[in-house]
């Protein structure tokens, strides 16, 4: 099967950005994008569909077990996990890789997410001592725990903006663990951020849950979040 790769690159954060196709054929369906990726670029000699050199393509990865979502992506339009992507979907050969829009671009694939780490911060979201686990809320506190803050559910969000007041799914989802761990005493402080930063801004669009890599059942977590935190219940 032949591929045509349609790369949008950029070669630095003040670079403009512009597209380079490369053309790559294999009959292996089973191939991810990811390892597509990491072939091209073990290719000394390869050049773009116009003749010209290749220099190597820049895209992150680490686990490449969709667990990381470090390679997370646009890919033909949607944001993917590289990973987790096998060239056998694409039946007319056609490809476009493209970062992230949400996030300044480093370099080609590359997008600095550090704003969701930022707004993780903004909540409060740690613990200050040990806390105690209960049967209780065992199940949600799991399903919070497999959050790959991949930036999947931000690219998809309609209310997201970065820097503005909404946080969107990436943080909602690890509020989630929290508020099933701490005491009831000890999570106003999450609580009052929780509803500043992601109940008063979210429409319930509900685009997260589709796209999550991980199949998170974002829908479920929110609505235990603004059980505890809004209507002073809790659901699990």
């Amino acid at each position: 099967m032949n591929y045509t790769i349609e790369i949008l690159r950029q070669r630095g954060r003040d670079a403009e950005p512009y597209r380079q196709t490369v053309r790559f054929c294999t009959d292996d369906t089973e191939m991810s994008v990811a390892t597509l990726l990491k072939t091209l670029n073990s290719m000394a000699d390869l050049t773009d569909a116009n003749g010209k050199t290749v220099e190597k393509i820049e895209w992150e990865c680490s686990c490449l077990q969709k667990k990381c979502g470090a390679c997370a992506m646009r890919i033909n339009g949607k944001p993917r996990l590289a990973c987790d992507t096998k060239l056998g979907e694409f039946k007319n050969g056609a490809i476009v890789l493209e970062p992230l829009k949400k996030f300044p671009v480093i370099a080609d694939l590359i997008v600095d997410r550090s704003v969701m780490m930022e707004n993780l911060k903004s909540i409060g979201l740690w613990l200050e001592k040990e806390a105690r686990h209960t049967k209780k809320g065992e199940d949600l506190a799991y399903e919070a725990s497999r959050c790959l803050q991949c930036g999947c559910c931000l690219e998809v969000c309609p209310n997201f903006i970065p820097g503005e007041a909404f946080y969107s799914a990436a943080s909602f989802v690890p509020t989630a663990r929290v508020l099933s761990e701490l005491p009831k005493k000890e999570k106003a402080d999450i609580i009052d951020s929780y509803v500043d930063k992601v109940y008063k801004g979210c429409g319930k669009s509900l685009s997260c849950r589709d796209i999550c890599p991980a199949q998170i059942d974002v829908e479920h977590l929110l609505v235990n979040n603004n059980a505890v935190a809004v209507w002073k219940r809790f659901l699990y």
